[in-house]
C-alpha cells in the first residue's frame, strides 16, 4: 500500500492549500511553514477576547474563541473557500485538529460535555455533500476528545447568503432559522457550538437563542476563524 501511494504521489503530488508546494512527511492538506504562519486569534484565550465582545448582550455564553483571524485575500479566506466551495473535507478535519489544540492549550474549556456543530439546511448538505461544521467536529474530537452531538440542533428553512447583508440583515435573515428537536440529549450539558466562522455573530445568535430553550444548558462557541472588522 505505501509503494501504491508514493506511485500515486509521484504522479500526483500532493500540495499546500495556501503556497502549492509538495507536501512532505506527516502533512496534510497545509504545509507546515504555513500552518505556523497563519494569523492566529490569539487575543480569543486573553483579556482582550473580541469573540467575546462581539457576542456580548446578545446571548448568554460561558465562553467563546476562534482559531484564526478572518481578512479578505488572506491565507484564512484560502482555507475557507477550500473548505466551503471546493470540496476539500480533508482540510476541514485538519483544520479541527488544529482548533482542538487551541480549546485543550486555552484550559476555559476543560467541563465541555459535548459539541454540536452548527447545522446546514438539509438541501444544501446535499448539494455540498457534507457540513463543514461536522467536519471540524471530527477534527477536534482527535485533539480535544468531546462526543459530537448531530440532529439535536437543526436548520428549519434555507435563508439568503449573508455575504453582502450588513449586520442588522443578516440578524433579519436568521430570525427562528433553528430549531432544538432532542432537548433530552443537550439537557444539564455544557456544549460547545462550532462554526466555520464569525463575522457580525447572527448565525450564532440564532443558534443560542434556539440552544437556550434546553433546561439547564450552558453554551461556549468556538470557531475556525473569526472577522475582526465587524
Amino acid at each position: 500500500m505505501n509503494l501504491f501511494r508514493d506511485l500515486i504521489e509521484l504522479f500526483f503530488p500532493r500540495v499546500c492549500c495556501i503556497c502549492e508546494k509538495p507536501l512532505v512527511g506527516g502533512e496534510h492538506e497545509i504545509c507546515t511553514d504555513c500552518l505556523l504562519n497563519l494569523p492566529e486569534s490569539v487575543s480569543a484565550i486573553g483579556e482582550n477576547n473580541f469573540v467575546e465582545k462581539r457576542l456580548w448582550g446578545r446571548v448568554k455564553l460561558e465562553s467563546a474563541t476562534a482559531l484564526l483571524i478572518f481578512k479578505q485575500k488572506s491565507n484564512t479566506q484560502k482555507i475557507l473557500h477550500e473548505i466551503k466551495y471546493k470540496g476539500n473535507e480533508k482540510l476541514a478535519v485538519t483544520m479541527g485538529r488544529q482548533l482542538g489544540l487551541h480549546l485543550a492549550q486555552s484550559g476555559r474549556f476543560d467541563d465541555i460535555d459535548c459539541l454540536v456543530p452548527v447545522p446546514l439546511f438539509r438541501r444544501k448538505e446535499r448539494q455540498r455533500g457534507y457540513n463543514q461544521s461536522l467536519l471540524l467536529c471530527q477534527g477536534i474530537a482527535e485533539t480535544f476528545p468531546r462526543p459530537t452531538v448531530t440532529g439535536a440542533l437543526i436548520r428549519t428553512r434555507h435563508t439568503d447568503t449573508q455575504t453582502h447583508k450588513n449586520r442588522i440583515e443578516r440578524l433579519d435573515n436568521m430570525k427562528g432559522v433553528f430549531a432544538v428537536t432532542d432537548a433530552e440529549s443537550l439537557k444539564n450539558k455544557h456544549v460547545l457550538l462550532i462554526d466555520d466562522v464569525i463575522t457580525t455573530g447572527a448565525t450564532t445568535e440564532a443558534c443560542c437563542i434556539a440552544l437556550q430553550s434546553v433546561e439547564g444548558i450552558r453554551i461556549s462557541v468556538a470557531a475556525l476563524s473569526v472577522a475582526n472588522d465587524c
